[in-house]
């Protein structure tokens, strides 16, 4: 019998940046089990240059990614999700679409790395977010999810939320 893979959106007004590293890190990262998108309320429009950089100089491909409405994920056709994550402040205390399926959420705070001037500490930004991310979805991917009660579960996912690396 299959493991059941787990439907992921990952939230952020611009999605432009953060959002997008978290669909690569968890697709990356979830090796099959986990299926991320990535999503804004006020899409930028396109990915943020930093952001293909880290993503290029770390190995991942930037085939496909871009900058989309979470409209797009609150169709009928649109896949269901069990996980949605904001990943920045902007996008946690907006009015979200209702999701079909209600799954749990968690705010997931980043700093912002695309506003950083300077090259070099741009890159070292680009480089904590990223760090920062991989970090939670990692504790995240380690909790029994199964086997965790809906409350217990949104719990582990606020606390995961909340370190600071």
């Amino acid at each position: 019998m299959s493991e059941k893979q787990y439907n992921v959106l990952i939230l952020c007004t611009g999605n432009s940046a953060r959002s997008v590293l978290g669909e690569v890190l968890f697709n990356v990262l979830g090796k099959g089990k986990f299926k991320a998108y990535s999503a804004g309320s006020k899409p930028a429009g396109k990915v943020n240059p930093g952001a293909i950089e880290w993503l290029q100089s770390h190995g991942h491909s930037i085939e496909g990614l871009r900058s989309k409405s979470w409209d797009e994920f609150s169709r009928s056709d649109a896949p269901e999700f069990d996980f949605i994550f904001t990943v920045c402040d902007n996008a946690a205390g907006e009015t979200c679409p209702l999701w079909l399926g209600h799954p749990a959420t968690a705010h997931w705070g980043i700093p912002d790395p695309a506003h950083i001037e300077g090259d070099e500490a741009r890159r070292a930004a680009f480089n904590k977010a990223a760090e920062q991310l991989a970090r939670r979805i990692q504790l995240f991917m380690a909790l029994p999810i199964d086997k965790l009660d809906k409350l217990v579960l949104k719990d582990k996912l606020n606390e995961i939320g909340r370190i600071q690396d």
